[in-house]
């Protein structure tokens, strides 16, 4: 055999020899990708509401339009003087809303029969809508001043609604708390399995959602916080690492 023909058999062994060992390095490569842990990074955090309204909401009705309305500025005249009385002098009072219903009669069942009942044509509805700042005192001025309006004979519907931050204002802070959650428990199980976390393969943020509110069935979970000022606000992150030895 001359020299020419032995360095080329060296070439091509060697050749060989290293093409073996990137293929054997591609398929350990590809197996460890292929080992994989999803775990979940879960967040939450109580937000307090910035403010609360009051809605005193009341109506009239009856079949002629200027009686009823006539009614019902009476009415919130009344109202307006107790809330001045009182001291609360940031509300506002929302537009009439006067329905004509076309029609005196509906019908109803009584004793196997369908009967025939009258009703009022025309109803008046107004609303008078009170802003509380202190928010922790909003549930208890809510019923001192449904107590007074019924001992005044002002009976009327008074509900309390609580306004709350923007949720994008706490989202970001929320997913990366979240993600380092997942991050730890991934690390936890990489150790158990006595393996490294490797990088992110992939990523779902989850909805924000909030207790009593659920975006996402599956995230659902959080308490409802014991007060109605407060809400609890909750982000869960889905993410699958790679797992190498």
């Amino acid at each position: 055999m001359d020299l020419k023909h032995l360095f080329t058999g060296i070439c091509i062994a060697l050749g060989l020899i290293i093409l073996g060992i990137c293929i054997n390095r591609g398929l350990q490569s590809f197996s460890n990708k292929e080992r994989v842990v999803t775990v979940k990074g879960l967040a939450e955090k109580d937000i307090k509401a910035v403010s609360a309204e009051i809605s005193i909401n009341y109506s009239f009705s009856g079949d002629e339009p200027k009686v009823i309305v006539s009614q019902i500025d009476g009415y919130t005249d009344n109202i307006k003087s107790y809330l001045l009385s009182k001291g609360y002098k940031d509300y506002t009072i929302s537009d009439l809303n006067l329905t004509d219903r076309k029609s005196y009669y509906t019908f109803d069942w009584e004793d196997g029969k369908r009967i025939r009942i009258k009703q009022d044509r025309y109803v008046a509805q107004k609303s008078i809508r009170l802003k509380i700042n202190d928010v922790e005192k909003a549930s208890g001025i809510n019923n001192s001043i449904n107590i007074d309006l019924i001992h005044k004979s002002l009976t009327a519907d008074v509900s309390t609604s609580y306004n709350f931050p923007e949720l994008n204002s706490i989202k970001p802070e929320l997913i990366a708390e979240s993600t380092k959650n997942a991050r730890t428990a991934g690390e936890q199980f990489a150790k158990d399995s006595q393996s490294r976390l490797g990088k992110i393969k992939t990523a779902s943020q989850g909805q924000i959602s909030i207790a009593g509110q659920y975006y996402d069935d599956s995230d659902a979970g959080s308490s409802q916080p014991a007060n109605p000022y407060m809400e609890r606000v909750r982000v869960v992150s889905t993410i699958v690492f790679f797992l190498e030895d």
